[in-house]
């Protein structure tokens, strides 16, 4: 799926009143820069550490719902600090360069990779974790630009799939380039080798291809 992925379909702006419950792109608060990593998970910044999160280097872990450590806290703000301002500022290029917000062209991309090129919009809800009546929306939206239109589905009359136009294909090759280099410069370049190899795999112990 090139480099998009769930959880960054944007989350800014326009996308997301229709956004489920559950994506980490704000934190649990939904506070903007992801800075709902307090000892507790909450946003709030008073609050000690709780038992089992005794000092040392870094503090130990907590256990069920204990409040935190330094370790742990640092590990899980970092990751909701790093995720908001990279899809923020994804978001922002692909806005000011082609009009379309991180979410609007993750729909372009799916739909424009897909194996048939068309997709239901609840196939497009379930990747990119929109509700179906906020992804309806965003068909809406595109398809006022003149990007996306819904058609039939040969084996079904009563649905419909979104399949781009001329106009939403130009728009996502020209994009796509644009996303591709922010991401590397964004993240990738900030790595080497060994350490995406092992953040790949970090990745896959919290969700396994294909879950």
């Amino acid at each position: 799926m090139q480099a998009s992925v769930k959880v960054a379909g944007g989350g800014h702006g326009d996308d997301d009143d229709g956004r489920r419950a559950g994506d980490a792109g704000g934190g649990p608060s939904g506070s903007r820069g992801g800075r709902s990593g307090s000892r507790d998970g909450s946003g709030a910044r008073d609050g000690s550490a709780g038992a089992g999160t005794a000092s040392g280097p870094g503090g130990r872990r907590g256990e069920g719902g204990d409040l935190l450590s330094e370790l742990e806290l640092g590990a899980w703000r970092g990751m909701l600090r790093a995720h908001a301002g990279v899809t923020l500022r994804l978001d922002e290029e692909l806005r000011e360069r082609h009009g379309l917000s991180l979410g609007a062209y993750e729909v372009l991309m799916l739909v424009g990779t897909a194996p048939r090129r068309r997709m239901r919009i609840s196939e497009l809800s379930q990747e990119t974790l929109l509700s179906i009546s906020g992804m309806s929306r965003m068909i809406d939206r595109l398809e006022r630009d003149g990007l996306a239109v819904r058609e039939s589905c040969a084996d079904d009359r009563r649905g419909a799939e979104v399949a781009l136009t001329v106009a939403g294909r130009a728009r996502l090759r020209a994009a796509r380039a644009t996303h591709l280099g922010g991401v590397r410069a964004e993240f990738l370049l900030r790595f080497d080798d060994a350490e995406l190899a092992l953040m790949r795999d970090l990745w896959e112990r919290i969700a396994p291809p294909g879950a």
